[in-house]
């Protein structure tokens, strides 16, 4: 674990150091947690109370959804295209042959890099959206320890999906479009465009059940006092469930791509 836990602290020296892009990623979410503010402001005008939130929730869901864009990765990018590129040049044999474990090292590697962008570029668009916007900010302390600890779960649950996503470089070589196809599924099934509960029917129903709704829904709720008692509990099995399904799918098909490798490598 010591391993990992230096490959962790790895990944958040290596983010750090792109200061620049890190000013810019702070502008960026400010200024589209605005335009998204005041788009929720005039729809929840219109609209009091749509999907269970007042206007003061729908507002912290869209500053959350800021905060947590980088972090989680909502929109793709972190480790995923570096391996990625490795499975396309055949540089991915020379992680094989290291004495660790290939998936621990990314998800170790994706947890320093979230960090640093929980940091680097949450808190200061949140702080901005509390200055300017009236939050539901937690109301008793305890709350933010169980939204950090959905947000590491969060994190977990991205890492899965993408990781499946890039393995798949194994067999299409150019994982380019099912990148593409899998960050416009989380932007719309994780809540980044609407929250969840908004979605009528069937539709809200399914959307909720899918692993997305894990990486910003799930934590938002949690933030927003929304789950408690059992229901946090099951928030957080929901979590934990789906990040064990996907890692344990991971793992599967890491083992056939890495027999995929060893019989072209001869």
């Amino acid at each position: 674990m010591r391993l990992y836990a230096a490959v962790a602290v790895s990944g958040f020296k290596r983010y750090a150091t792109y200061r620049v892009a890190t000013v810019a990623g702070v502008f960026t979410n400010t200024v589209f947690g605005f335009i998204l503010a005041y788009t929720y402001t005039a729809l929840w005008d219109e609209r009091p109370h749509l999907g269970g939130y007042d206007l003061a929730q729908a507002l912290t869901f869209v500053w959350l959804g800021q905060a947590l864009l980088a972090a989680v990765a909502l929109m793709g990018g972190g480790f995923q295209e570096e391996l990625q590129d490795r499975i396309r040049s055949g540089d991915i044999a020379v992680d094989l042959y290291r004495p660790v474990d290939l998936q621990m090292w990314w998800l170790a590697t994706e947890l320093g890099r979230a960090l640093f962008q929980l940091l680097g570029r949450g808190v200061v668009p949140m702080a901005v959206g509390a200055l300017v916007f009236e939050l539901r900010l937690p109301a008793s302390p305890l709350t933010w320890l169980w939204f950090l600890l959905s947000v590491v779960l969060a994190v977990c649950v991205g890492f899965a999906v993408r990781y499946l996503v890039s393995l798949a470089s194994f067999w299409l070589l150019d994982g380019t479009g099912l990148s593409m196809l899998s960050g416009l599924l989380c932007l719309f099934f994780s809540g980044m465009i609407l929250p969840l509960n908004v979605f009528p029917g069937q539709l809200g129903e399914t959307a909720r059940a899918l692993p997305w709704a894990a990486m910003l829904q799930v934590p938002a709720d949690v933030f927003l006092e929304e789950r408690r008692g059992m229901g946090l509990l099951a928030a957080f099995a929901f979590q934990v469930g789906w990040a064990v399904a996907l890692l344990a799918a991971g793992r599967a098909v890491q083992s056939a791509a890495t027999r995929k490798v060893v019989v072209q490598g001869g």
